[in-house]
């Protein structure tokens, strides 16, 4: 099942026996376990029926026989399992070639039909070619988790906010993803703090990024590559110069790897036939909105000197971690490089 079908269905208290949740993106996995555990039961209900278990603690042995206890005075028993990815045993399969189930594929052949039974199996996933995934897959809720690429952030920033009758600038939303990357839990606490201040309604813009979030919206690494990209040298010195004095704030390490990327656009946008706002967000798998500036940026720099530029990035981020240049100050590494891209 998909993310938002589960919630649909939870919200309507369409509950099913067993959730096994996994993947690589932790947000999605904690949205339901919380639903479950804030929602299915009372506060007089959770004291006698719910129990929350942590994998690193327990068994499998342990986990079936909560699962199987019947309710107190309450329709539900809820029994959450948070790590479940270090339960020893969990993932295990049939022994040794032997027909036996193991007791899990057991209890969600035939679980307990009022216990809510939740995995929070995070970071990983199950082979699907198992017995286990398949006879999860066909009798419990198995949903993966997965990572949204950064490409689509600013997108899943525009829904987020959507929800909740608020909307948000390109620009704004580009300097939440450069800033935040593709953590998502990240994201929505940032702008959980934005629709505390700001009424319904409201279209957030960088200048609230900056009041509320604390990213200048004049001094970023997105401004900065803005700058390169139109080869603004006043702008993009400024810039450099303000990281030097705020290093703490606008790590090289963070800034380094940024600017590799847009590079590396820049240079793939050389070898596309079709240059047009759609082809380029579809190729580049950007906003449409920012499309034309990596085509703009080509023009400022040929495909030669994007080479460069990605060669001189590498040799900024050896340098900054000590290599040949062990007393390196970031603050001058970041201005020096800005200066080869420029020149």
């Amino acid at each position: 099942m998909e993310f938002n079908d589960i919630m649909n269905d939870l919200k309507k208290k369409v509950y099913k026996p067993v959730y096994f949740l996994m993947g690589e993106e932790p947000y999605f996995i904690d949205r339901i376990s919380n639903y479950i555990e804030q929602n299915v039961l009372d506060e007089p209900g959770k004291e006698f029926n719910q129990t929350i278990l942590y994998g690193q603690d327990v068994d499998v042995v342990r986990v079936i026989s909560e699962a199987k206890r019947f309710p107190m005075m309450a329709d539900h028993t809820v029994v959450i399992v948070k790590e479940a990815q270090h339960i020893r045993n969990l993932a295990k399969d049939d022994e040794g070639g032997s027909k036996t189930k193991s007791p899990l594929q057991v209890y969600i052949e035939n679980p307990q039909p009022t216990t809510i039974l939740v995995f929070c199996y995070k970071y990983k996933t199950l082979d699907k070619r198992t017995s286990l995934a398949k006879n999860m897959a066909k009798h419990a809720v198995l949903f993966e988790s997965k990572k949204i690429y950064e490409n689509r952030i600013p997108d899943w920033i525009g829904v987020y906010l959507k929800a909740k009758k608020y909307t948000i600038s390109p620009r704004a939303a580009g300097m939440l993803t450069e800033y935040l990357g593709n953590d998502l839990g990240k994201i929505s606490n940032e702008l959980d703090k934005l629709m505390i201040n700001l009424p319904a309604g409201t279209e957030i813009s960088p200048e609230d990024i900056q009041k509320y979030i604390g990213i200048s919206k004049d001094y970023n690494v997105f401004e900065l590559q803005n700058a390169l990209g139109k080869k603004d040298v006043l702008r993009a010195n400024r810039i450099a110069n303000y990281f030097a004095s705020n290093k703490r704030d606008n790590p090289l390490v963070l800034t380094v790897p940024t600017l590799f990327g847009y590079f590396n656009k820049i240079l793939a946008v050389h070898f596309l036939k079709d240059k047009s706002k759609e082809s380029v967000a579809k190729e580049l798998k950007v906003n449409p909105f920012f499309a034309m500036d990596y085509v703009s940026a080509a023009k400022n720099y040929p495909a030669g000197k994007v080479v460069q530029v990605i060669s001189d990035l590498r040799e900024t981020d050896l340098r900054s971690k000590g290599v040949d240049n062990a007393s390196a100050d970031e603050g001058e590494l970041l201005k020096e490089l800005v200066f080869k891209i420029l020149h």
